[in-house]
């Protein structure tokens, strides 16, 4: 299977989305021969194949459904999940912060359902790698499968462990930790990650951002930043535009920092690593 998003016509094997009446989503494989079923009717992928992208096609008892390439964000919303996943709102910054791109080998743990996997194997390209750890067995295997779906397995290492045993991998270019307890794994991290290289995570509340911050001073990371991201959309009704009804609000603080080789047995050193951790 391909996710052919430079194509211009919809081709067997590509994914394809399918948007119908109230924008109600779907997204398939394309194989020949076979039928998707919704409760507006039976579509036929034969219907779908050789079309160009953004024609309109009609299910058998004539309902329209738009055809289109998915988007990485419409991918990551439709992922089969037991756990809550991380938003696209926070992906897309993460994905920009750790400056992650072709061929860029991206630590992850805390692999859950696959979702910022998927966006991190995306992102990093055919020569670059995602080495991901998750402790439950169950969960490295719906994130596997998920990643199979979309054709983009082969850029990622599964390990299925604790991360208090450490990472195989060293001289990492970027980190990423959506773990409970990230501030107990930042030996780990420091030992996983090159010279300056960029880590981040997401904790949900106020204390857990202390205890990291007290953990980053402890193994010397600095240029600290913390935020979060609130996202608000607007209806498109040139006649009515307002709010929408409901908005994407907290879903964690988001901290990122560098590591840095500082040696604090000066005051003068001490003071140097303080004045790094971040913004006043």
């Amino acid at each position: 299977m391909s996710w052919n998003l430079h194509g211009a016509i919809a081709q067997a094997g590509d994914l394809a989305g399918l948007v119908g009446l109230n924008h109600k989503h779907f997204i398939i494989k394309l194989v020949p021969g076979a039928e998707f079923q919704t409760h507006r009717g039976v579509i036929k992928h034969d219907q779908i194949i050789g079309l160009p992208w953004g024609s309109k096609i009609l299910s058998h008892n004539n309902s329209p459904f738009i055809v289109l390439q998915p988007s990485l964000a419409d991918v990551i919303r439709q992922i089969k999940r037991n756990t809550q996943i991380l938003y696209p709102k926070d992906i897309g910054y993460i994905l920009l912060r750790l400056g992650i791109g072709p061929g860029m080998r991206v630590l992850e743990a805390g692999t859950g359902s696959g979702a910022l996997t998927t966006a991190l194997a995306f992102a990093v390209g055919n020569e670059g790698r995602v080495f991901t750890y998750e402790a439950r067995e169950e969960m490295s295997s719906l994130a596997r499968k998920n990643l199979e779906r979309l054709g983009l397995q082969d850029r990622v290492e599964f390990n299925l462990r604790d991360i208090k045993e450490g990472f195989n991998e060293t001289g990492v270019d970027a980190a990423f930790l959506d773990v409970q307890n990230p501030y107990d794994y930042m030996p780990q991290i420091r030992a996983a990650l090159k010279p300056g290289g960029f880590f981040g995570t997401l904790v949900p509340t106020a204390n857990q951002v202390v205890r990291l911050l007290e953990a980053l001073r402890l193994q010397q990371f600095a240029f600290v930043d913390i935020c979060e991201l609130i996202m608000r959309f607007y209806k498109a009704d040139a006649d009515h535009f307002r709010p929408t009804d409901r908005m994407v609000a907290h879903t964690g603080y988001l901290i990122f920092a560098r590591p840095v080789n500082i040696s604090t047995g000066t005051g003068e050193d001490a003071q140097l690593l303080e004045a790094l951790e971040g913004d006043e």
